[in-house]
């Protein structure tokens, strides 16, 4: 795990708590973090509202084989989800470990965005509400807001398969090789993918915040006035001390903290 905690945010002072990057004695209990985390994202979206039947998806690498990857169980309610339910499967969508299917689309466009992106660790998408209404607008989001500065010049419009259930190889790595070195991507018509580039929760702060920057676009636009945009200077500089990987994983630890206390076995 890359051990980028810069910030400005860390205390001065001496002898006071501050959430660091776990360190991990052996391959296998970073595996275990790994699917514990990814399972309590689960827990998170459905808390959050993500969930749409069975659309959404989130993976996370294998720390050993990084050409492998973890993922949630097709059409398994978010909201129950486990550790121990978490799937691993390689890159031609064969189940090495457990007992579920796996999310046909899910799998090709995943799939698809770490093969072509391999400094990607982690990825998330559903299908929210204000998500996927932004995308239909086939527009970048404008940095309106700190959060979505955050996105400022980091952020993937694609095009390509607008609309379309992905289901065919070629089409998810067309899309994957959009994706490119962004945080975020609105597939039009479609909806949100975040990317971590070091840990899951990471992808998951990313997707939260892009769904949190939509809504407050689509409201603000909602009241037919011009919006007032933060200039280039302002926002890259609101984007270098808010919006790095350990801030992202940073902002999901309260949010982990509070399912795990509402719901402990998802750690299971």
């Amino acid at each position: 795990m890359a051990q980028t905690q810069d910030t400005v945010y860390r205390p001065n002072q001496q002898n006071l708590y501050f959430p660091q990057y776990p360190k991990f004695d052996s391959v296998q209990a970073e595996r275990w973090h790994r699917r514990q985390r990814l399972a309590a994202v689960c827990r998170v979206f459905a808390k959050f509202g993500y969930e749409y039947g069975f659309a959404g998806h989130v993976t996370v690498r294998d720390p050993e084989h990084p050409d492998l990857f973890w993922t949630n169980p097709f059409a398994m309610d978010f909201g129950r989800v486990r550790a121990s339910d978490i799937q691993l499967v390689d890159r031609a969508g064969t189940v090495l470990e457990g007992r579920w299917a796996v999310n046909r689309a899910g799998f090709v466009l995943h799939s698809a965005i770490h093969e072509a992106n391999p400094d990607i660790i982690a990825s998330c998408h559903a299908h929210t509400t204000h998500g996927m209404a932004w995308a239909a607008l086939g527009r970048p989001l404008d940095p309106i807001t700190q959060t979505a500065c955050g996105f400022y010049e980091d952020q993937a419009l694609i095009t390509e398969e607008a609309g379309a259930v992905v289901v065919e190889n070629d089409k998810g790595h067309a899309v994957a090789r959009a994706f490119g070195n962004a945080k975020i991507a609105i597939h039009q018509n479609h909806g949100l993918f975040s990317a971590g580039r070091e840990t899951v929760e990471e992808a998951a702060w990313w997707f939260i915040a892009a769904e949190r920057a939509c809504e407050i676009q689509l409201k603000a636009e909602s009241t037919g006035k011009p919006l007032k945009l933060i200039g280039r200077e302002a926002a890259l500089h609101s984007k270098k001390h808010l919006a790095t990987p350990f801030m992202a994983w940073l902002h999901f630890q309260p949010i982990y903290d509070a399912i795990v206390r509402e719901q402990p076995d998802c750690l299971l």
